[in-house]
């Protein structure tokens, strides 16, 4: 199979990034003004959104689990308390990624299925080689 010659992110090279304050807001729910539009759409549907949207639902388990390490116990116990907590948000948010991310997509008045789209642009590739090499028509 070639090499994809096709820019995994569609995305202007440069966007304009939010501040710090803005940006902290943006990763718990704020809407960023549209002037962010170019950068929500690489964070959200660009490569490592994924990757980005674990790290921010972890660090918000990770602060509720940490009092828990201050109750005095075993090792076992704090271990057993923390994944007894920490297990569900990992879950979650794995299951729930692409349905939040299109969320915020929503949000910022993107298109949802951008969630998808460099998924679709590899497939669109072996999809077009797959149609060339068993003589089907393009669509």
């Amino acid at each position: 199979m070639s090499s994809n010659p096709v820019s995994p992110d569609p995305v202007s090279p440069d966007p304009v990034r939010p501040g710090l304050v803005q940006y902290l807001g943006y990763c718990y729910g704020r809407i960023l003004p549209a002037q962010y539009a170019d950068w929500v759409r690489q964070d959200l549907a660009g490569r490592g959104a994924q990757r980005r949207n674990f790290v921010r639902v972890t660090i918000p388990a990770l602060l509720v689990v940490s009092p828990l390490w201050l109750i005095p116990a075993s090792v076992g116990m704090h271990l057993a308390m923390s994944a007894l907590l920490l297990v569900p948000f990992v879950y979650f948010a794995h299951a729930l990624d692409k349905i939040w991310r299109a969320h915020r997509l929503r949000q910022h008045g993107l298109d949802p299925e951008l969630v998808d789209e460099i998924q679709r642009r590899r497939d669109a590739l072996i999809r077009q080689d797959y149609q060339r090499r068993h003589g089907h028509p393009p669509d």
